[in-house]
């Protein structure tokens, strides 16, 4: 698998100005507001979507490229911070995470993550989905593969095809209760197994290093998300 360089050059400016030098040379944490601010500041000032917008344009390039070149071309996108956006829900916590609680004050947080995904008020973002609309129209069977709960399918069903996400062939959720060691563990599983089908996956698309290791796709893009590390 090729994973894809995403630049993140400005983001990497603005923490490393965050970054504090001891007086014996030796490298201190560096300081969580400061990263805050400097997250922030990447996803409102533009560059944010900049990066993220190259990646895809390059992932549509190869999708494009390649969908007539397999039998049963296939495209593997996650769900959160690829296809559709929770920076409504990220901003109100500050980054935190509240798994449980309500979500009825937005802007303002705290904002629980449950009731915010199945609330299916998640936007798309526009060049993921114009990227999905291309590989249908060049034949592509699209797979969403992500790591939210069984429980949660109706919602984010819902939330997939209000966004504009329509027509896809299968939504994969986690079981309930079920744990990997890391979320690479089951997203690998779930691509061998739609190989399984007979599927070519010409491309998987994420925005967590565990969203594309393991293998089981021609190539893997990778995209920007400061914001979060899923293990």
């Amino acid at each position: 698998m090729v994973f894809d360089p995403v630049s993140y050059l400005a983001l990497a400016g603005l923490l490393g100005a965050a970054l504090l030098t001891s007086t014996d040379a030796q490298a201190q944490p560096m300081n969580v507001g400061d990263a805050m601010v400097a997250a922030t500041a990447y996803h409102d000032n533009g560059d944010y979507e900049r990066d993220f917008t190259s990646v895809i344009q390059d992932a549509s390039e190869w999708v494009r490229f390649r969908a007539s070149h397999v039998t049963k071309p296939a495209l593997v996108l996650d769900i959160d911070e690829t296809s559709l956006s929770n920076w409504p829900e990220i901003a109100a916590n500050q980054f935190a995470y509240y798994r449980n609680g309500r979500c009825d004050d937005l802007p303002k947080g705290p904002c629980g993550v449950i009731a915010w995904e199945t609330s299916a008020k998640a936007q798309a973002f526009p060049s993921t989905l114009a990227l999905y609309k291309m590989a249908r129209q060049h034949g592509v069977t699209v797979f969403f593969v992500t790591g939210r709960s069984e429980g949660e399918r109706e919602g984010t069903a819902h939330n997939l095809e209000a966004a504009g996400y329509q027509g896809w062939s299968e939504l994969v959720l986690r079981p309930e209760g079920s744990h990997t060691a890391s979320a690479s563990d089951y997203k690998s599983a779930e691509r061998a197994r739609i190989e399984k089908l007979g599927y070519h996956i010409i491309a998987n698309i994420g925005d967590q290093p565990s969203d594309l290791a393991g293998g089981h796709a021609e190539r893997g893009f990778l995209l920007p998300n400061p914001f979060y590390r899923v293990p």
